[in-house]
C-alpha cells in the first residue's frame, strides 16, 4: 500500500490572488446587473411622430388620406382626429379616436379609418375615408387634424381640397 502522504510543493493560488480574483468577478458581476437594469429604471419618452398625408377629393363626394409616411407605428386609441370648419359657423367639428367602432375598418362610415396591413396599428399605407357630401365638408374650407395623445403633438393638420368634378 502506499503512502498517502502530501507533497510539501504548494501549487494552490496564493491567497493575494484569490481575493484579487473574487473582487473582480464580483465587480464584473455587479456591473453587467447594473446595465441590465439601467434600462428598466428609466422611462425613455418617444420622440414625436412625424407624419406626412395625401389629400385627395375625389367626384364622388368622399376624400381620402392617406399616410405616406409615418417613422414609427402608433396604437389607434393613443389618435384623436379631428374634422373641422375654418369657420365654426358653416358647420359642427367632428372628433374622436381611430380606434371607435364606429371609424377603425368600418366601412361607410362618415369618417373612417382603414388598417391596410391589419394589424391594429396606425402606419405607413393606412387611410381615412371621409363622406364630404353626408358630412358637408364638400362645401367652405375643412382641416383634418391628427393628434397623438402619448406625446401630445400635432401629427397632421391639412385643409381637404375641393372635390373633383
Amino acid at each position: 500500500m502506499r503512502n498517502l502522504r502530501r507533497s510539501s510543493n504548494n501549487e494552490a493560488v496564493s491567497p493575494v490572488i484569490a481575493t484579487v480574483l473574487l473582487l473582480a468577478i464580483t465587480v464584473m458581476l455587479s456591473s453587467m446587473v447594473f446595465v441590465l437594469m439601467q434600462g428598466a429604471l428609466t422611462t425613455a419618452e418617444k420622440p414625436p411622430a412625424q407624419a406626412t398625408v395625401s389629400v385627395r377629393g375625389l367626384s364622388n363626394g368622399f376624400h381620402v388620406i392617406r399616410m405616406t409616411s409615418l417613422d414609427q407605428t402608433i396604437d389607434p386609441a393613443k389618435i384623436q382626429f379631428d374634422l373641422s370648419p375654418e369657420n365654426m359657423n358653416d358647420g359642427s367639428s367632428i372628433s374622436g379616436l381611430v380606434s371607435d367602432p364606429g371609424v377603425y375598418g368600418l366601412i361607410g362610415a362618415n369618417i373612417s379609418f382603414h388598417d391596410r396591413d391589419a394589424g391594429y396599428s396606425v402606419s405607413q399605407g393606412d387611410y381615412f375615408v371621409i363622406d364630404s357630401t353626408t358630412i358637408g365638408s364638400n362645401t367652405g374650407t375643412w382641416r383634418f387634424k391628427l393628434v397623438d395623445l402619448s406625446s401630445n403633438s400635432l401629427m397632421v393638420n391639412v385643409v381637404l381640397p375641393p372635390i373633383e368634378s
